[in-house]
């Protein structure tokens, strides 16, 4: 009975790891990266529709993401359940300035306050809402 009972804690253990490292593989995939909007509500974005190319980055640290949303910057807290693919973004703060050009900002704030789910494929993000089409598409941006 002793040879059952810890068999199934060994591989409770390594079942663990084993789900833990994929949680932290699938976190990795998403933090620390610079996800440059390439899409919105089934539009492409081009440097027509912003002032400063829209982005956001998450933070691992403190689950803070930033950026900016094609005119203003912004901050605020995430939360990541890598599990389900589900995400939220709250307590967002931004800067008010004036824009001249036209911009696709209200648009973009609104996908991050809507979306409850993500899937990435290679380096492209999607925000989802449930199971609507994607609201908005990022291509990771690595830094040199």
């Amino acid at each position: 009975m002793k040879k059952y009972i810890s068999l199934g804690i060994v591989s409770l253990l390594l079942f663990s790891c084993g789900t833990a490292k994929k949680n932290a593989s699938a976190a990795n995939q998403l933090q620390e990266k610079y996800w440059k909007l390439i899409e919105i509500r089934g539009q492409k974005v081009t440097s027509e529709n912003y002032f400063k190319e829209p982005h956001f980055i998450l933070k691992a640290k403190e689950n803070r993401i930033t950026g900016n949303s094609g005119c203003n910057s912004f901050s605020g807290t995430y939360e990541l359940t890598t599990e389900t693919n589900r995400i939220a973004m709250y307590n967002t703060a931004m800067t008010r300035m004036a824009c001249i050009k036209p911009t696709v900002e209200e648009a973009f704030i609104k996908v991050l306050e809507t979306a409850d789910n993500y899937t990435v494929k290679n380096d492209t993000l999607q925000l989802n809402k449930a199971r609507m089409a994607p609201l908005a598409k990022f291509v990771a941006v690595y830094l040199k």
